[in-house]
């Protein structure tokens, strides 16, 4: 008995739910009583008692979504029209819900259909393994069969290697280094002769990493990775040869043509001691100087002999057939030489040899090429006072900004240029200088640079372009020659050209000057500019065939020999009287 009354009260339950979300549709009562078959008070009287006219619409909505619902899906055969109202009907039903939350907590997120996710802030550089993982199989998979005998032996404690110039060492251990910082996390410091050098690595390190994605910036760099959590960002340093400067750091250390740089002994101190910690690696790399140079005991062994008894000093080959493939000295010390014609059996098919041998004299081919030291007790300059030139322009010169249109600003300028000759194939050079601003005052050779394969309108062409950005007011030109014709075009576009024409006597003259100018450290130049000292070292005292005067050249030159550069800065230290006066030569120039 009792299960009957049950089942009539809960029946009684469903037909007032139903009159009431029929009545929430905008049925009349009425009509509600009459589709139910119910008396009309009866639905009247539930209407009062639950107060349905009073209900927030967004509950009478949900209401009759929910009755729909519950209908269509006790259906046992169903239409596709039916599964989509379904599906409808239960998105309708979620959004009832999401206004309920927002009707309680006010906020704003609970009426999304997906919470909103807090951004993930991409960490600043900052490797993931793939990322990582790639940038190794991108590095591995260029190197020429030189960079991977250094790839090989980057876990030596010491490493110095004598190298050709341009065969990507910067480059190579660039990479080298960014891989390092990215699988280890060890801290990364790049000593080179100028800052501007040093601004090279992070230059191509920035390129390495955008290889992956990763877009690198600060200074220090500051690298992570997932390979290195749970230990401090590495920190990668870029610095001159300043050793004020240089102090204070820790982590694998890169000495980048230490053979070039001035006060090495000092260098060397605080250089060492950044890698001073048995996890660090210490690199030298360089083009050799002179026998002369500080470095260059360093590289032989003498440098720690003469602090040893004679018992204990070690005879450390550093011949080139020892050296070519590596070799691990007894003073802890991995040497390497790596010539051109290495490089070029290597893989590296960026150099045309003969056409380099074509350029270069014997003795700058031999020196820059294939790594062998400069005996300078027969130039006609030392190889010391040269350095002596050297500074860290990019710090030094405040007034002087190469990016601007205008570098050196309205200060006037004096350039010198030796063309090319066309019978020995070598190269022009043209050198931008600013004079000493008071006798007895520095010159500063802001701009240098070498053409090759031009004919002469083409040289003069360029020569007013570059021109173009400075006030000069004096450009020097040997005449001999193409010169000649150079400076014909030249003639009525720049009015302070000065012809120079050569003889022993204003060859003696010009490299008496230049001596003097070197002697007394009047002349300030980047220290990346090696070429220019090399190419002053060229030039050797010989005799003229007459065997009665003294002249000056560099091999296979028939006149002023391929020491283009250092003819060209001549050009220009000769317009100043013996004297030192700058200001009684100057001229302002007048681009027609």
């Amino acid at each position: 008995m009792s299960n009957i009354v049950e089942f009539d009260q809960n029946r009684k339950i469903d037909r007032r739910r139903q009159a009431r979300s029929l009545y929430w549709q905008g049925w009349p009562v009425s009509e509600i009583a009459s589709e139910l078959s119910l008396p009309t008070s009866t639905i009247s009287s539930w209407k009062a008692r639950e107060k349905w006219d009073d209900t927030p619409q967004v509950k009478q909505m949900e209401s009759c979504i929910n009755t729909r619902y519950a209908a269509l899906i006790a259906k046992s055969k169903k239409t596709g029209g039916d599964i989509k109202e379904i599906d409808l009907l239960g998105r309708q039903i979620a959004n009832m819900a999401r206004i309920r939350n927002y009707e309680k907590t006010g906020k704003s997120d609970d009426l999304r259909e997906e919470p909103r996710k807090k951004p993930v802030r991409k960490k600043k550089n900052h490797f993931t393994a793939e990322q990582a993982e790639k940038l190794r199989q991108i590095f591995e998979d260029g190197l020429f069969d030189y960079q991977r005998l250094w790839w090989e032996n980057r876990d030596q404690r010491n490493r110095m290697i004598l190298k050709s110039r341009q065969i990507g060492a910067t480059y190579y251990f660039a990479f080298e280094a960014l891989i390092d910082a990215i699988e280890t996390g060890r801290n990364q410091i790049f000593l080179s002769a100028s800052r501007a050098q040093a601004l090279q690595f992070r230059s191509y390190i920035v390129g390495f990493a955008k290889l992956v994605g990763v877009d690198l910036s600060g200074d220090p760099l500051m690298i992570s990775s997932d390979l290195i959590e749970n230990q401090p960002d590495a920190e990668l340093h870029f610095i001159g040869t300043n050793f004020r400067t240089a102090q204070g750091r820790h982590g694998n250390f890169y000495f980048d043509e230490f053979f070039w740089t001035h006060g090495f002994e000092e260098l060397f101190k605080v250089a060492s001691g950044m890698a001073m910690q048995k996890k660090y690696r210490k690199t030298y790399f360089s083009t050799p100087s002179t026998i002369l140079h500080p470095a260059y005991e360093f590289w032989t062994g003498d440098r720690r002999n003469r602090r040893l008894k004679k018992s204990e000093q070690l005879d450390i080959d550093v011949s080139y057939e020892t050296l070519k493939r590596g070799f691990l000295g007894e003073d802890g010390i991995w040497r390497n030489i790596t010539t051109i014609h290495d490089a070029v059996a290597g893989g590296c098919d960026l150099f045309d040899i003969k056409e380099l041998l074509n350029e270069y004299s014997p003795d700058q081919f031999a020196n820059l090429l294939e790594c062998q030291f400069v005996d300078d007790s027969l130039s006609a300059f030392r190889f010391n006072d040269l350095q002596r030139c050297f500074v860290d322009a990019a710090v030094d010169w405040e007034d002087v900004d190469l990016v601007k249109q205008h570098p050196y600003g309205d200060h006037p300028v004096w350039a010198g240029y030796d063309p090319q000759n066309s019978e020995d194939g070598d190269n022009a050079a043209l050198v931008i200088i600013a004079p000493p601003k008071k006798a007895g005052g520095k010159f500063r050779i802001l701009e240098r640079y070498q053409l090759k394969g031009l004919d002469f309108q083409q040289q003069a062409e360029y020569i007013v372009a570059t021109l173009s950005r400075y006030n000069c007011t004096y450009l020097g030109i040997e005449r001999s020659a193409i010169g000649d014709a150079v400076c014909q075009c030249l003639g009525n576009r720049i009015k302070c050209l000065s012809r120079i024409e050569y003889s022993i006597e204003t060859k003696q003259r010009m490299v008496m000057k230049a001596q003097n100018v070197f002697r007394l450290g009047r002349l300030e130049m980047d220290a990346g500019c090696v070429d220019i000292v090399s190419s002053f070292i060229s030039i050797k005292k010989t005799i003229t065939n007459s065997g009665h005067s003294v002249t000056f050249k560099s091999d296979r030159a028939k006149d002023t020999g391929h020491a283009d550069l250092a003819w060209s800065v001549m050009h220009v230290l000769i317009n100043e009287p013996l004297d030192g006066d700058p200001q009684s030569n100057m001229i302002k120039v007048d681009f027609v």
